[in-house]
């Protein structure tokens, strides 16, 4: 059984449905929730949940930024140029306009965030099967 195997059955949020919409920007699955349905209000605010091994794409987020609120599970982050960064529950990440990243479950571990998100993405490459077999050997969570 894989860590962190209850967020499967919904976590802190509920975890949505298979998250077709965007399934061409993501390896492996994830599911989205949406919270915020206000057209007044001009961000998305939505709970992503990746299956182990489940990232999405390199992207940008243009006019506006991402606040990623991790609700459960072990994931990644990474800026390009930067070194990944090793995510459990109560970490926050905020993104800035223009800043390449992409984010994700580990191998073994669902992973749960809140995405707050303004501005439009740019959806790039996906992150290689070797780049992302290779942050396995660089980091041990506890």
């Amino acid at each position: 059984m894989a860590k962190h195997d209850v967020l499967k059955n919904g976590g802190v949020f509920p975890i949505g449905e298979k998250n077709d919409g965007y399934a061409q920007y993501f390896v492996g699955q994830s599911y989205l929730k949406g919270l915020v349905a206000d057209p007044e209000v001009n961000v998305g605010v939505g709970n992503v949940t990746f299956e182990p091994g489940c990232r999405n794409n390199w992207h940008i987020h243009r006019g506006g930024y991402q606040i990623l609120l991790v609700t459960g599970g072990e994931g990644w982050y990474q800026e390009e140029g930067k070194e990944a960064q090793c995510l459990k529950t109560g970490d926050v990440i905020v993104t800035h306009d223009g800043v390449k990243h992409w984010h994700g479950a580990t191998k073994d571990s669902w992973f749960s965030h809140v995405a707050i998100t303004a501005g439009t993405p740019e959806w790039l490459e996906p992150v290689s099967d070797e780049w992302y077999e290779s942050l396995i050997n660089t980091f041990k969570f506890f």
